[in-house]
């Protein structure tokens, strides 16, 4: 399913086409995967949308992938055919500046996209650098797996990022692919720590409280305590303020979002210093993946036993799961699964 154009979603548009292409080769260092399931990404709509660097068109989508190795280009590798790996956003990085020597190549300045600046998982097949491919446990199946490489890793940075120790309080806005799957992480992580959840939907208000919430209302309503931190996972900038708002002195609110969308930018000129971010509250922005948030992630799923909530479609039906997710339809996670 090839993106040739950009341009913002509507009900029926249709910005993915079904295309017959030649099966890709890896080159050096490279592997050919089989891709047997890709989730379906927020990144996804931002892309197609334009709110994200733009794609050389035309790309291929997807960024949460598993499938099974096939083919392995010229040079030493660790994986063999037959090996089922992920793919994650990060496709390559520079490997040499001193963000990648650091473990934080998400913040090298060479840092390429899949599906992005590389061909996609929403493919029957995907070349891809070794390097940055991940075994996944036994115990996860592809269709849980696929969420996890993006949706759970972000997630995962996000509630590493929010610093939180067991027995603080920890809110989060916005309740979709991502913050699911850190609700139920963080549960295993601080049992002892309450969970506050801002969403519009009643639905995902019932949602987040049958996963363990302690308090669930809308992204403008008043939670029943002041929060140590706040990730938020929505698409837009209003809750921002809600959040600071909400957070105990010296709080840290995690913004864990490729782009925010421009529709109600305006609003950050209503950010009231002595009411938002006085008191020594902090902002910090999530950026991208490392390879060690996908690793790390990925066993802590499969010892906790932490899944996601799913909805499955067939690869040609990815225009229909792109428009429900952009509208909120569907809970938990998207995931296409190609024959």
């Amino acid at each position: 399913m090839q993106l040739k154009r950009l341009g913002n979603l509507q009900d029926n548009d249709q910005p993915l086409e079904m295309t017959e292409l030649p099966l890709p080769v890896p080159g050096a260092g490279e592997v050919l995967i089989k891709v047997s399931a890709c989730g379906v990404c927020h990144t996804e709509l931002d892309e197609i949308e334009g709110r994200t660097p733009p794609p050389k068109l035309p790309v291929i989508p997807g960024h949460q992938v598993v499938g099974r190795v096939v083919e392995i280009g010229a040079g030493d590798t660790s994986l063999q055919p037959g090996e089922r790996v992920g793919v994650g956003w990060i496709f390559s990085a520079c490997g040499n500046c001193e963000y990648c020597r650091a473990g934080n190549e998400n913040l090298c300045m060479s840092f390429r996209a899949t599906g992005r600046d590389a061909n996609g998982g929403y493919a029957e097949y995907m070349v891809v650098p070794e390097a940055f491919c991940y075994p996944i446990p036994n115990l996860i199946s592809d269709t849980d797996a696929a969420p996890m490489l993006c949706a759970g890793a972000i997630g995962y940075r996000s509630l590493n990022l929010a610093a939180i120790q067991d027995g603080d309080t920890l809110g989060l806005t916005g309740f979709g692919g991502s913050a699911h799957l850190v609700l139920k992480m963080a549960k295993y992580r601080f049992p002892n720590s309450e969970i506050f959840v801002f969403t519009r939907s009643s639905k995902e208000q019932e949602f987040a409280r049958s996963l363990g919430a302690s308090w669930a209302g809308d992204i403008e309503a008043t939670p029943p305590e002041l929060i140590d931190s706040i990730i938020d996972t929505t698409p837009v900038w209003k809750p921002i303020l809600n959040g600071l708002e909400n957070l105990k002195p010296g709080g840290r609110l995690v913004i864990n979002a490729i782009r925010k969308e421009s529709t109600d930018h305006d609003l950050l000129l209503q950010l009231d210093y002595s009411k938002h971010l006085w008191m020594e509250k902090e902002i910090k922005s999530v950026a991208n993946v490392t390879r060690a948030d996908i690793t790390e992630f990925l066993k802590l799923a499969a010892y906790a036993h932490i899944k996601p909530d799913t909805q499955t479609y067939s690869l040609s039906a990815a225009n229909v799961a792109l428009a429900e997710l952009k509208h909120g339809r569907v809970h938990g996670s998207k995931v296409l699964l190609i024959d």
